[in-house]
């Protein structure tokens, strides 16, 4: 589609006219005012509409989070003027209830809380989720087990609208775990009519319809193109969100995002280049937020399981030669926190992020090269996701310049958006460069999916280090039973590790930025940094 033929089409849906690819969701007879119509822009969208598929990337959370309802969530606090979801606070969703024991929690069920097709919501449904998640395998599997959730004889049905969540140890993330995005609440038996001896959990039909009983269901999903939702207005579990109807279009080209913006065609955009972002503030036109990622780093990662990357001094070599200060300044334009350049007498801190002692030092990382046994370098391939192609292909332009300079020759390879987390799970990119935000804001959970020998889809290094299986196990002991001392000494020491090891390189936390009209506030800032549209209000 051309861009003026775009802005046509994106006109006739601000004016709530029909939109000839979508005739089902904006017709005459249901046509919303634009008042009530969100219409959000972003480079890319979801490649699944259920958080427990197959390699569903970042925008299928945003969906997710939207259409499904968990037992718990957050409160909200204020920071820095913004809305910041309170780690340490939890409200009801769908349970009425939770009482929690000292090996177990209790969950007492909203009785008039349905799903979208009007069918109840009961205790039966809450297992049968909490059973996928443990069980489906890969990302869902791996989340559920960090909160030591990994077995369905954990989950129990009490009655009807009361259901049991056993301990398997005592774990303080396990309350946290269960209000994240994948412990969300499937109407079981829908699914169940469309699954296969094959598909057990109809994992095929949820890719592509939402079954929840969340504020928004999905009318229509173009992939790559358009996402269409609708407010559920029997939702019972929370106060009804204003907004009627989320357009959401994917734009690839940032020039016509922002263009859209200025217009005032787009309500919303929050995946532009910093350069935008720090431009478009300064014009005071939108309203700009800025909020550092919780718990997230992007970093450069290397392959630790083949050649050369299996050579800490490569890795080494490449932490000297990375251009921190341009990306930095070219890329990010302020928006973001280093994380490299720590002086060197700077006391390891009991947190994470923070900031190691690489700087860029190319005569020194030619040196490193030389002791590896690599004086004249060598080829490779530089990856990264082109669905937030903005900050990451900068990134990989100014790094494969400087690796040159130490003999590293790169060839940079864009991974599609839809195919990006499946390359990953396949662990088999030599060096590339991600984002990894974790979701339940402390240390050791960082490093439970980045380092552990467990090797989740987040450990994209398939780093294996039993003193970091030890470090980061000892934190989660010492958490759960109160001992400060002790995990504070095993935080310190999986960072110190982690940094002497060097399997990947942060480079900053990066912010997450939203550019929105003066007309639309009610934004909050949440663990996976994507919007929740149940909270927006418009005009």
């Amino acid at each position: 589609m051309k861009r003026r033929e775009f802005l046509k089409s994106v006109t006739a849906v601000a004016a709530g006219s029909v939109l000839p690819a979508a005739p089902a969701v904006v017709s005459p007879a249901k046509a919303q005012s634009r008042q009530e119509t969100l219409l959000i822009v972003s480079e890319s969208g979801p490649n699944n509409l259920d958080i427990h598929g197959v390699g569903t990337n970042v925008p299928g959370y945003e969906v997710s989070w939207n259409c499904y309802d968990r037992l718990i969530s957050h409160e909200m606090k204020t920071v820095n003027g913004i809305p910041y979801y309170d780690r340490d606070k939890f409200k009801m969703e769908l349970a009425d209830d939770m009482n929690v024991g000292d090996m177990s929690v209790t969950f007492k069920l909203k009785k008039d809380a349905t799903f979208q097709d009007g069918t109840p919501v009961t205790a039966k449904d809450v297992k049968w989720s909490l059973d996928r998640a443990v069980t489906v395998g890969g990302f869902p599997t791996f989340q559920m087990g960090a909160g030591s959730l990994t077995k369905p004889e954990q989950f129990v049905v009490v009655d009807d609208h009361t259901v049991r969540v056993d301990f398997q140890r005592k774990d303080r993330l396990t309350i946290p775990d269960l209000a994240v995005i994948v412990p969300c609440v499937i109407n079981s038996e829908l699914v169940k009519k469309n699954a296969t001896e094959k598909d057990p959990w109809g994992l095929e039909y949820t890719k592509q319809n939402t079954a929840g009983s969340g504020a928004y269901r999905v009318a229509k999903w173009t992939a790559g193109s358009e996402v269409i939702l609708e407010r559920n207005d029997a939702w019972k579990a929370g106060p009804l969100p204003k907004v009627k109807r989320i357009v959401w279009r994917m734009v690839p080209s940032a020039g016509n995002r922002r263009a859209l913006l200025e217009r005032g065609d787009a309500d919303i955009s929050y995946d532009l280049p910093n350069k935008d972002f720090v431009e478009l503030k300064d014009a005071g036109k939108l309203h700009i937020v800025s909020t550092p990622y919780s718990n997230g780093i992007q970093y450069i990662g290397m392959n630790v399981k083949t050649p050369p990357f299996d050579n800490p001094k490569v890795r080494q070599a490449v932490a000297c030669a990375i251009p921190y200060q341009k990306i930095m300044d070219a890329v990010l334009f302020g928006l973001g926190r280093p994380m490299f350049g720590a002086p060197a007498d700077a006391r390891t801190e009991v947190a994470w992020p923070q900031p190691h002692r690489f700087t860029t030092d190319i005569a020194k990382a030619k040196q490193l090269m030389t002791e590896a046994g690599y004086p004249n370098g060598f080829e490779t391939t530089l990856s990264f996701d082109l669905g937030f192609a903005g900050v990451n292909e900068p990134v990989c332009v100014l790094t494969q310049e400087s690796l040159a300079q130490i003999g590293i020759k790169t060839t940079i390879n864009k991974v599609p958006g839809a195919n990006w987390r499946t390359e990953l799970n396949k662990k088999t990119l030599p060096l590339y460069t991600n984002v990894f935000s974790g979701w339940l804001d402390y240390p050791e959970y960082f490093f439970i999916w980045c380092y552990h020998g467990k090797n989740s889809i987040f450990n994209t290094m398939s780093y294996q280090s039993k003193e970091m299986d030890a470090l980061i196990e000892g934190a989660v002991s010492a958490a759960a039973n109160g001992d400060k001392a002790a995990y504070e000494k095993d935080v310190k020491g999986f960072v110190d590790l982690a940094f002497a090891d060097m399997p990947r390189i942060p480079l900053y936390q990066p912010y997450v930025n939203v550019a929105m009209q003066k007309s639309v506030s009610g934004y909050q800032y949440w663990f996976h940094r994507r919007l929740d549209y149940r909270a927006l209000v418009k005009g």
